[in-house]
């Protein structure tokens, strides 16, 4: 997973999602725009993320934050009961 820049800032965040709001766009493979990268946040429970084909990350609130990187074909999978956001930065 890559390290988001010191330079980006964020602009933009989504509503809390949990494993019942979760947006059927979220669970297949979407990106960001160029110049956009992701963070997503953990708040409770556990969250499948997944980069490429099969780079996947178990995100928890005690390592709650998962970076995508602009461009970056990814999607998540609720792992049960699950809240979390999205911020975007440039």
């Amino acid at each position: 997973m890559e390290t988001l820049p010191a330079h980006v800032k964020p602009y933009k965040r989504t509503p809390v999602f949990t494993q019942d709001t979760l947006p059927n766009g979220l669970k297949k493979d979407h990106q960001t725009k160029p110049g956009t990268w992701g963070v997503i946040h953990v708040l409770e429970g556990t969250l499948a993320y997944t980069i490429g084909a099969d780079e996947v990350h178990i995100l928890t609130p005690d390592t709650p934050k998962g970076i995508v990187a602009p461009e970056q074909p990814h999607h998540v999978r609720a792992l049960g009961d699950v809240t979390f956001f999205v911020e975007f930065n440039k």
